[in-house]
């Protein structure tokens, strides 16, 4: 039914941009880690109701000030100079448009203040304060009509005004008694606090609370009436002991704080992201229907009635992870994206044929999406030779709106990417980008870096990648493959490495390093391989079984899997993945890279954050103690208070440093800078 379910690209396309041949590759330079700070990052566009103007979020970090500011920029649909409606000295967020576009609402805090919504009038003038609540909020949308809000607040701590007013003052403990107790960059999950519905009646500031109980609510979602709310929230008797999120619907008048409840999916496994049809009858919405599988089972689509009852699965067929649904304006198609083969894609489907087309589609990556009247969409799109900027889709025509990024690109030189194809050791066909440095000549081989991308389920795309962009830059061929495990090529492809990593991943990978080598990219004698998250885990699987790179980078892994049970925020999945440890340890044991240790005679840096629960800084620890044992070429570095995401502009920058400095030192091996190459020979 689906024309393109599987649809991988020819392996000699050349996608982004090609080394410049005029005279601006003269004056252009190449770049540098600084520039990681240059590149300003664009988010969240939202289309006016009358679709004449389109506001967007820009973040910029300093390095000197070690922040972050975003900032809410409009611009008229029709292109032209941007107008920026936040001042700078505070970050806003989440722009929204009041139902008669008068107004431009957005989430701040600021000064000490928690983060509140603020609302400013199109036509200018100063940011007005809406909500005043004790703990802040952290989501909120317009009701149709425009005379309420609909926030979600979490609970506050029991003893709020209590908190230390000393430095030297001794922390309470921390008393846990639930099954999930620690979540990164949250911490220790401790006394019963929740996130709840409330409805803000702008006219009387009168806050309304329209959920409660032990679990969270979040995604909620006006009727087209107004006079509902479709939220998503696990209800089980057990929250933590399962993935099993629903729909449930409560009424926006609710005066027993959600009391009396509608459930609309019955599904074991997660649903998620609710849209109404324009009748309010219907409700599209995601849905994993083997939750048994974990991040491993294909994201559908399907629509449900809103009295409940069983859901219609519309891509079943399509095999691919689909996102954020939207019914079109009549009801008789909805909209959503799509992840396939290294490409991100807006999807439009015909109800009920289920016929579809791509609106946005190519070698691209579009998220972000947001619907205007007439059928127009605003959407963020990335390429590997452009940061995301706001697109709009009007007319069936996708053009550029925005230019953040125009003055900053036009300076430098970038890698010519090539999307690539090539067997696996079984012959599995597989996927990938190689980055070539500016001003590659063909007639020489290159030090090459093979980087592995994070999930395990995830992938590679063609959007911007400032990390392969940066290794190019400074001389390296740069090889990114998308292994099995990886999303965007349907639920086999991923679930391949099912309680079995570093099997067939890793021959994947080394299938994308043997690939450069054979078409004469690579020099064989000077590779190196690294990642972050799973690249980090399946970076401690290669080094234990080949000696054939010269260097080795691997952050926030792990090594020794027993280690971390209790001791991460993934027992759920372990434990659906390896079993209990104690009734099945040999799984445990069989796919640690900790029990290989020896083999591993490459030069490895080791890295994490201090604080990171999603991969603890301890396997690190782990994996660094035996190299040092085994007096092997090797070097710790852990960054203060960090969790698994670096957060501190100058920790980014010194992990980039060492990423340079570790390679060059082991990779290049002496050879005097980028332009060391050595010649191809004939085949």
């Amino acid at each position: 039914m689906f024309a393109r379910p599987a649809r991988l690209l020819a392996s000699f396309v050349i996608l982004a941009t090609l080394p410049p041949t005029s005279s601006a590759a003269q004056t252009s330079r190449l770049l540098t880690v600084d520039d990681l700070f240059a590149i300003k990052r664009v988010g969240d566009p939202q289309i006016s109701p009358d679709g004449r103007w389109v506001a967007y979020t820009v973040s910029t970090t300093s390095l000197e000030q070690e922040e972050t500011e975003t900032r809410i920029w409009m611009v008229s649909s029709r292109g032209g100079e941007p107008i920026p409606m936040t001042a700078e000295g505070y970050s806003a967020s989440q722009p929204r448009w009041s139902p008669d576009g008068k107004y431009l609402s957005f989430t701040a805090a600021k000064g000490e203040g928690k983060t509140q919504v603020w609302t400013l009038n199109r036509l200018g003038g100063e940011a007005q304060q809406l909500t005043d609540v004790k703990q802040g909020i952290t989501d909120y949308g317009w009701s149709p009509d425009g005379t309420r809000l609909l926030l979600s607040i979490r609970d506050s701590e029991e003893e709020e005004g209590e908190e230390e007013k000393e430095e030297s003052k001794t922390r309470e403990p921390w008393v846990i008694d639930r099954l999930q107790f620690k979540r990164d960059g949250v911490g220790y999950l401790t006394g019963n606090r929740h996130t709840h519905l409330y409805v803000f009646h702008l006219a009387s500031r009168e806050l309304t609370q329209i959920t409660s109980g032990d679990y969270d609510e979040s995604q909620g979602v006006w009727s087209p009436d107004g006079k509902r709310i479709a939220f998503v929230s696990n209800r089980t008797e057990n929250p933590d002991g399962n993935s099993n999120s629903d729909i449930w619907i409560v009424s926006a008048a609710n005066s027993d704080k959600g009391q009396t409840l509608l459930q609309v999916t019955t599904n074991p496994g997660a649903d998620g992201s609710p849209t109404w049809s324009p009748d309010g009858e219907w409700i599209a919405h995601t849905t994993v229907l083997e939750p048994e599988l974990i991040w491993y089972a294909t994201t559908h689509l399907a629509v449900t009635s809103t009295e409940g009852g069983t859901p219609q699965v519309l891509t079943t067929e399509l095999d691919r992870n689909v996102s954020a649904p939207h019914f079109g304006k009549d009801g008789r198609e909805i909209y959503f994206g799509l992840e396939d083969s290294g490409e991100n894609h807006l999807v439009w489907m015909e109800l009920p044929g289920r016929k579809t087309s791509r609106p946005i589609e190519g070698q691209l990556s579009a998220s972000g999406f947001c619907y205007g009247p007439n059928g127009m969409i605003a959407a963020l799109v990335s390429r590997t030779d452009l940061p995301a900027e706001v697109f709009i889709l009007d007319g069936g025509k996708l053009r550029q709106l925005t230019g953040v990024n125009k003055e900053f690109l036009s300076g430098v030189r970038l890698a010519a990417v090539k999307n690539v194809t090539f067997p696996s050791k079984d012959g599995t066909e597989i996927e990938g980008f190689i980055y070539l440095p500016p001003g590659y000549d063909e007639s020489l081989r290159y030090p090459t870096l093979l980087r592995i991308h994070g999930g395990p389920v995830s992938q590679y795309s063609h959007s911007f990648n400032f990390d392969a962009q940066l290794f190019a830059a400074h001389g390296y061929v740069v090889v990114m493959t998308n292994p099995r495990g990886s999303s965007g090529y349907g639920q086999d492809f991923s679930r391949v490495i099912w309680a079995d990593w570093g099997n067939k991943d890793y021959e994947d990978v080394m299938a994308g390093v043997d690939y450069a080598v054979g078409q004469g990219y690579a020099d064989p004698d000077r590779l190196g391989v690294g990642g972050w998250s799973y690249g980090g885990i399946l970076t401690d699987h290669v080094i234990t079984k080949t000696d054939r790179f010269k260097a080795a980078i691997t952050g926030a892994s792990e090594v020794l899997y027993v280690a971390n049970y209790g001791h991460d925020h993934y027992q759920l999945q372990w434990e659906k993945e390896l079993g209990l440890p104690w009734q099945s340890r040999m799984a445990w044991e069989r796919i640690s890279p900790f029990n290989k240790v020896e083999n591993i005679v490459t030069p490895t840096l080791i890295m994490g954050g201090e604080d990171d629960w999603n991969v603890p800084i301890q396997n690190s620890e782990q994996l660094y103690q035996a190299l040092k044992r085994l007096g092997r070429e090797t070097q710790l570095v852990v960054y203060p208070g960090q969790s698994h995401g670096l957060r501190v502009p100058s920790y980014q920058k010194d992990r980039l440093e060492r990423y340079l400095a570790w390679y060059d030192k082991y990779v290049k091996a002496g050879s005097a800078g980028a332009a060391a190459t050595s010649p191809v020979p004939s085949f």
